[in-house]
């Protein structure tokens, strides 16, 4: 196993629809997309947004297209113009999954088609 954060593995799509954030990841194979099926739980991406989603967390999978959708609801502090969040439209949720470490395969690290990203040593995991 590899850990690596899942902006090497995907890419992500993130909207609203008033307190709801949607996030979509979207994997260039169906090895990755497998991967992301075994390790991006409702239960991981609740833990990883911690206290700035504070509804429930709903996983739909998309296999025709490789794709993880995320419904978060309570993530908007009350959503667009109602909310004092700087991202009321939940814009940067996408990029703030990508960032999520997780353990897949060697191979499916090794093959990804995103570019590998430096990682300092402020952001490696604990």
């Amino acid at each position: 196993m590899t850990r690596v954060q899942l902006r090497s593995l995907c890419g992500a799509r993130s909207g609203d629809k008033l307190d709801v954030s949607d996030v979509t990841l979207f994997a260039d194979d169906v090895e990755t997309y497998q991967a992301l099926c075994d390790v991006v739980t409702a239960e991981r991406v609740a833990a990883h947004f911690g206290a700035l989603v504070t509804g429930a967390v709903e996983r739909y999978l998309v296999p025709n297209v490789w794709a993880v959708k995320f419904v978060l609801h309570g993530a908007l502090g009350g959503g667009a113009s109602a909310g004092l969040r700087s991202d009321g439209q939940g814009k940067t949720h996408g990029l703030a999954l990508l960032r999520l470490w997780v353990d897949v395969p060697a191979e499916i690290a090794e093959r990804a088609h995103r570019p590998r990203h430096p990682v300092s040593i402020a952001s490696k995991p604990l």
